[in-house]
């Protein structure tokens, strides 16, 4: 099974598996982590599933969308390596993803 390597804001580093063609918002509150709030569900409109990438594994993942955009420009911890989980589908290509969940607005 693929897996990512999540660290929480608390810094505590976990190993999580995913299911293919899940999001990775999904995966994350799936698992449990509270601090990944999540309150819209996954419908791009709140970005509370604010997340960010390892730099390296950026360029492995699909180009963001006009509307993750504008959500994360209003991020106070806005970063260039910085996505919404709910926007990222999970595949076996993405196995081994480094993600770190951003702090709460």
């Amino acid at each position: 099974m693929a897996q990512i390597n999540l660290t929480d804001t608390n810094g505590r580093k976990t190993t999580l598996n995913f299911n293919e063609g899940g999001t990775l918002m999904q995966t994350i509150t799936d698992a449990g982590f509270d601090d990944l709030l999540a309150i819209c569900g996954g419908m791009c409109s709140c970005a509370t599933c604010h997340v960010y990438i390892h730099e390296s594994q950026l360029a492995d993942l699909p180009d963001m969308n006009a509307d993750e955009a504008d959500l994360l420009a209003m991020s106070e911890h806005r970063e260039d390596s910085s996505r919404l989980a709910c926007q990222l589908r999970m595949s076996a290509a993405l196995d081994g993803l480094r993600v770190t969940i951003a702090p709460s607005e």
